[in-house]
């Protein structure tokens, strides 16, 4: 008790220390376990939501950024655009890829031409089952171009590229039941040995659904007329500009018009530049799920309030005022909803690593996620535990202990 200048005494509240505040927050909540965990459940719910989501789409796109990394970016390609004349078909040089080779800041040069042939798994299968497949006529030098890999077996070179040899790529083999090099498929009209099986090519999805003839093997045994129908080439980074806005000019200079060129790695940048749109929708449903929650530990706190208003009594009687009363419940309505945000990253990070794990992704959840969903479980509790909170505060001693 104090004294005030004019004599008269006045009770003066005691202040609660910040583990006082953490005790009397939690003590709501060790009493009722069971309350507390199904209560906690809905913002987890939605925080898992939230985290996985966000944490799927970053581990997507990384896997995209890594493989343009390992991929490149300096990869253009050259093909027949469309003629002024309708019906006209256009071809380009035979000599394309020489006059590519001389542009300044180009790298490496290879081609391939389609061609007017099938391939089967033998000369049974009827003739219009192709599954698909293109046969594709190809230089040496394109395997480094799209800096591919060989699954199994060999690559065609100067001496296989002149005979019935053929390389398919991983989707072809599939579609034609080849599991390992050595193996012949019926193309054209005679066998063909396959040679070798390629890995996947993100950056040419054409050649993976392709079978690969020699260039002066398909010249020979195929009809082939030299005239390329795709140009590939990798040139310096800092050239890839230049070397786009001369290209066509290079390949066909009467005609430029009549030679389209391209970007792949341009899909793929812009996938990974999309790549989180898809989660819009939920990351909406986890946003409603949190709210759910939020409803939820608000009606918890509501009832706790009615449950416990003999305890609310005593403290006020025993001196506890109503800013305390407010701060306890306040602090029980975020420790409860601190329980659920937490579990729910864990959840929500649980759930990405399993998906990057099966999928063969790095494993990515980004922290401005963790903090932003974690944070908002913070101000969902502390909304949803002010109105119990000034309920509580309200509740005459009197009336309190005499209804108890």
């Amino acid at each position: 008790m104090t004294r005030t200048g004019r004599g008269r005494g006045r009770l003066k509240a005691a202040r609660l220390s910040p583990r006082d505040v953490a005790h009397v927050g939690s003590s709501g909540l060790r009493s009722r376990p069971m309350r507390v965990v199904l209560s906690a459940l809905g913002i987890a719910i939605g925080i898992a939501t939230m985290i996985s989501v966000v944490g799927i789409s970053a581990s997507s796109q990384a896997q995209l950024l890594r493989e343009l990394d390992t991929l490149g970016t300096n990869l253009l390609v050259a093909s027949p655009g469309e003629s002024m004349f309708a019906g006209e078909e256009v071809k380009l040089p035979e000599e394309s890829v020489g006059m590519v080779g001389r542009i300044k800041g180009v790298q490496d040069v290879g081609a391939t031409a389609d061609l007017n042939a099938t391939v089967r798994r033998n000369e049974k299968v009827d003739e219009g089952d192709t599954g698909g497949i293109a046969v594709k006529a190809t230089t040496a030098d394109l395997l480094r171009v799209l800096r591919g890999e060989v699954a199994s077996g060999r690559w065609l070179n100067a001496a296989t590229g002149r005979y019935p040899s053929v390389v398919l790529g991983h989707v072809s083999a599939e579609r034609l039941g080849v599991t390992e090099p050595g193996q012949q498929v019926w193309l054209g009209d005679r066998y063909f040995t396959v040679t070798g099986i390629l890995d996947p090519l993100p950056l040419a999805p054409e050649i993976e659904r392709s079978a690969l003839v020699g260039w002066e093997g398909a010249k020979r045994l195929l009809g082939f007329d030299g005239h390329p129908t795709s140009v590939y080439e990798r040139s310096t980074d800092a050239a890839v500009p230049d070397v786009r806005t001369v290209m066509a000019a290079t390949i066909d200079p009467q005609n430029p018009q009549n030679v389209k060129v391209t970007d792949p790695s341009s899909a793929l940048r812009a996938k990974a530049a999309t790549e989180g749109a898809f989660s819009s929708l939920l990351l909406g449903l986890g946003g409603i799920a949190l709210l759910v929650g939020g409803v939820g530990v608000a009606n918890t706190m509501i009832i706790s309030v009615l449950e416990r208003r003999y305890e609310i009594g005593l403290r006020r009687s025993l001196g506890a005022t109503r800013g305390q009363i407010r701060i306890q419940f306040v602090t029980e309505s975020l420790m409860l909803s601190g329980l659920g945000g937490l579990a729910g990253v864990a959840l929500g990070a649980a759930a990405t690593g399993v998906y990057a794990h099966s999928g063969g992704l790095p494993w990515v959840v980004p922290l401005w996620a963790v903090g932003g969903g974690f944070g908002a479980t913070l101000v969902i509790g502390t909304v949803a535990g002010l109105y119990p909170a000034v309920r509580a505060s309200r509740l005459s001693p009197t009336l309190a202990l005499h209804a108890a």
